[in-house]
């Protein structure tokens, strides 16, 4: 009888269990976005990788709780649910702003004597902690009127844009939006502490979000290896390649299994 934690809280949702499991992959969402995002993902991974993904509040089954404002509040606490299921080797990968918060995480499980769980950390499309500029020349896009907004997510190519056409549904969408570009346009990064783990950069070609210097930047905040993988199409090139993005995530959890 498996007798492992099961993680279905309102953090941590289980998209893909694997109930004789080797190893755990765990999906950080980009601003605005869900733990929802990943669940195609789950026919994609091998039999023995349990695939979950992190639910920030404010979204989905969390609707109704209040957004958390600060980079570091949120490492803190997302990092205090997950500290609890560090049962099996993991794998962490966030998109955008998902990234930052994998690295906050990480960090923080490293320095707290936990990390040695941690097998590898996979970021994508975000520029390095001490560089970070995510939404360069998107500054004040929290402050844009809801049209301004839309067109500016739909040049991003933010998967699932078509919602954004329904006034009810920007309702819904755009105060998480809004208060992700505010929390991580506010965020500065700390190099107090190198991480252990190996570190992989996912990047779109076409991707004018995050520069490549800033990528390459990520370099300087690891002692483990470090490896830049680059995909066609730009900042959402994971939904338009999600298969062969996936694949990439296969050969990386090869290594590390």
């Amino acid at each position: 009888m498996n007798s492992r934690p099961r993680a279905n809280g309102p953090w941590i949702r289980t998209l893909c269990p694997a109930p004789s499991a080797r190893l755990r992959l765990v999906c950080f969402p980009h601003a605005g976005g869900t733990a929802g995002f990943y669940r195609d993902w789950s026919g994609l991974l091998p039999a023995d990788v349990e695939l979950w993904a992190i639910q920030y509040p404010g979204r989905e089954n969390r609707i109704s709780e209040p957004f958390v404002t600060d980079m570091h509040t949120l490492a803190e606490l997302i990092t205090h649910e997950l500290s609890r299921f560090l049962d099996l080797p993991t794998v962490i990968f966030g998109h955008s702003m998902g990234a930052a918060v994998g690295y906050e995480v990480v960090r923080r499980l490293e320095a707290a004597g936990r990390g040695r769980t941690v097998r590898h950390l996979l970021v994508s499309g975000c520029a390095a902690p001490h560089r970070v500029r995510p939404f360069a020349g998107h500054e004040g896009a929290r402050c844009l009127d809801d049209d301004q907004l839309v067109a500016m997510l739909k040049r991003l190519g933010t998967g699932g844009a078509a919602l954004l056409d329904d006034p009810d549904m920007r309702s819904v969408l755009l105060p998480a939006i809004r208060n992700d570009y505010g929390l991580i346009q506010s965020y500065t990064g700390r190099l107090d502490r190198m991480l252990q783990t190996g570190l992989t950069v996912f990047t779109g070609r076409q991707d004018d979000v995050a520069q490549a210097g800033d990528l390459h930047a990520w370099a300087e905040v690891t002692r483990g290896g470090f490896e830049i993988r680059s995909f066609p199409g730009g900042h959402f090139y994971l939904t338009s390649h999600r298969d062969e993005v996936v694949e990439a995530v296969n050969d990386v959890l090869d290594v590390v299994r």
